[in-house]
């Protein structure tokens, strides 16, 4: 049994590390703001859609990286991303009016998503590009085109349900997109609408991870677009969604001995690693290890750009040769909708210390002006620490790694900010922070509610003065990439 303290280390880029770093500045946000707190970094979602036309390039690829703005609610994250060579992913009417509203052009917007009549007619009047999720979406938008004489809207085709020949491989289940199987059916509602209609090309969006699963899907893509040229249009995008995942984790052996030891207590064979011996998909039955790991693969050696770069290397299931050479032969544009992963490294979420609670037995209580809403890691089975940020310094004296239960400020027994009995490098104090590194993609916000008429988190945007002074700072909404930052006077005002 292995009896050390079972650290899950967050993986931190330069700029997140130095911010993480700056202990003074990040209490000074938190009381003037409140506790829980978000804090974002633009230039480093800039820096990560770089990332993405990086690959593009390497491969020879016209296209779009168009960041899937579901992922964060942020204002200043999609202005920042007006000034870089990217594009946004709207999933909703309030989306699409954010990002008109905060400088994309049409031309840089795709509408995805389940879609209602008010959505589905913004997008056609403003020109956006439309990615219709099956039938019953191109029939409603073919007809507010003809009601309304709007103009007509660029369509993709969103599939799923692919397979390849030999050992039989589909892609797995999804409720969104239009099976391949009724790809004819759809192609003849298409030429129903000719005139209503320009389809551009196709689309699928996997929730998996795997390559193989991406492959099969994006070799059908290619398959597609024959079909749909045979049928007289002039496709030319293909467009292969999201999944392109992030590595949360500095180490890889942190993670391995982890999951390990966390089957171990599941089975008996150590002390519960966890509030209630949770076993986050696992069992114990008959002295049978059972179920699998629900928890999303928080080291990832290969994540973001690397793995859309090795997804465009790998040779198609059955036509052999590299995916990224047959986009580029067959002179089609590639879209892509990072979310998670181009908002890496972009964000933390902070939340005050209130209270430590000794125990006479097991792991103490740390009660945080948080809860799990706030930062929901557990929504989206993600396992890591978070980083101590003392109020006034370390203490002094000797200090003891600890294992500490993070208990949220919501009534309810189920408020656990996370499961995972968290190991720290020394017992919080109350006023001290936790920072919770990478959260910026689905965890900061996605999931925030007002229960109990508590507050949800607050968010400012920060980046360094120039040659690494010190941290500047605005409220999120009052974000815009022109002159940001200006440093404050001791007057109060802005310089």
């Amino acid at each position: 049994m292995d009896t050390g303290p079972l650290y899950l280390e967050p993986r931190l880029a330069p700029r997140l590390g130095a911010l993480l770093g700056s202990a003074p500045f990040l209490h000074m946000l938190v009381d003037a703001l409140g506790s829980p707190l978000g804090v974002l970094l633009p230039d480093q979602i800039a820096e990560n859609a770089e990332g993405f036309r990086s690959v593009y390039r390497r491969h020879r690829l016209g296209g779009q990286v168009f960041f899937a703005h579901k992922a964060n609610r942020s204002r200043s994250l999609v202005r920042r991303l007006t000034t870089a060579d990217a594009a946004v992913d709207v999933a909703s009417l309030g989306e699409l009016r954010h990002a008109l509203g905060d400088g994309f052009t049409a031309d840089r917007i795709m509408a995805t998503g389940p879609k209602d009549p008010a959505f589905l007619w913004l997008a056609a009047r403003s020109g956006v590009t439309v990615n219709a999720d099956g039938p019953g979406e191109l029939e409603a938008l073919a007809g507010l085109v003809r009601r309304h004489d709007l103009p007509r809207p660029k369509v993709l085709l969103r599939l799923c349900e692919f397979e390849t020949s030999g050992p039989r491989m589909l892609s797995r289940r999804s409720r969104f997109g239009t099976s391949v199987k009724a790809l004819g059916p759809l192609l003849d509602l298409l030429e129903r609408h000719r005139d209503s209609l320009d389809p551009v090309g196709v689309a699928y969006h996997l929730d998996t991870t795997s390559p193989d699963e991406k492959a099969i899907a994006l070799e059908g893509c290619l398959r597609a677009m024959d079909d749909l040229r045979l049928r007289g249009f002039q496709p030319r995008t293909v467009d292969i969604g999201g999944g392109f995942g992030v590595g949360y984790l500095a180490h890889a052996a942190q993670w391995d001995r982890y999951t390990s030891e966390l089957a171990a207590a599941v089975m008996g064979r150590r002390p519960p690693l966890t509030w209630g011996g949770h076993g986050y998909g696992l069992h114990a039955e008959g002295g049978t290890l059972r179920g699998a790991l629900s928890l999303y693969p928080a080291h990832r050696p290969v994540a973001g750009a690397g793995y859309l770069d090795a997804l465009l290397s790998q040779p198609a299931p059955t036509l052999g040769r590299p995916l990224g050479t047959l986009l580029l032969e067959s002179l089609y544009d590639l879209y892509t909708e990072p979310g998670r992963a181009l908002a890496d490294q972009c964000g933390l979420s902070l939340a005050r210390v209130l209270e430590v609670r000794h125990r006479d037995a097991g792991p103490a209580f740390v009660r945080l002006a948080m809860n799990a809403n706030d930062v929901s890691l557990e929504d989206h089975g993600i396992l890591m620490d978070p980083v101590l940020v003392p109020r006034d310094g370390e203490p002094a004296g000797p200090q003891e790694p600890v294992g500490v239960h993070l208990m949220g400020n919501l009534c309810l027994e189920a408020d656990l900010v996370t499961r995972r009995t968290v190991f720290l490098p020394r017992l919080p104090r109350p006023g001290d922070l936790l920072g919770f590194a990478n959260t910026a993609g689905y965890c900061m916000d996605f999931s925030a509610t007002r229960a109990q008429q508590q507050p949800v988190a607050r968010k400012v945007a920060v980046r360094e003065g120039p040659g690494g002074s010190a941290w500047r700072w605005c409220l999120d909404e009052e974000y815009w990439p022109i002159e940001e930052y200006r440093p404050i006077t001791d007057s109060g005002e802005r310089a």
